[in-house]
């Protein structure tokens, strides 16, 4: 969001269900695919008087997203043993060598690389994983 960009309380409202009664049938889920969905440095304050009262302002949409996911790197026995465990789930054979040779390529080892090399290891034998 820009310095001087409303779409933030915009946004905010419509998360608050302030800007229009939210039907009893509906959802709203919102995603980021941001650390940090409005920026937290100080440098950024406009309000040279009061700064803590412009960062509160921008933090209150941050604080609207309830559940935040994290992908944290794990140790290579950790990470093998995800694959393991999604491997066996869906009757996918795998070698330690490719799945670490996997991660090394990805830049690290977590939870997502383990899964999206097991939907590599469905492609490659042709399975689908939605079964």
């Amino acid at each position: 969001f820009g310095e001087d960009d409303r779409a933030p309380h915009a946004l905010r409202s419509l998360l608050e269900g302030g800007a229009e009664a939210r039907p009893a049938n509906a959802r709203l889920y919102v995603t980021s695919n941001r650390r940090h969905i409005v920026p937290r440095e100080m440098a950024e304050q406009d309000d040279p008087i009061n700064p803590r009262d412009a960062r509160d302002d921008r933090l209150a949409l941050a604080d609207r997203f309830g559940l935040s996911l994290g992908f944290h790197a794990c140790d290579q026995a950790a990470y093998l043993a995800m694959v393991e465990a999604y491997a066996a789930h869906h009757g996918l054979a795998f070698d330690p060598a490719d799945a670490t040779g996997w991660a090394t390529r990805r830049g690290g080892r977590s939870g997502r690389v383990a899964w999206q090399y097991v939907v590599e290891l469905a492609g490659r034998a042709g399975r689908s994983l939605d079964d």
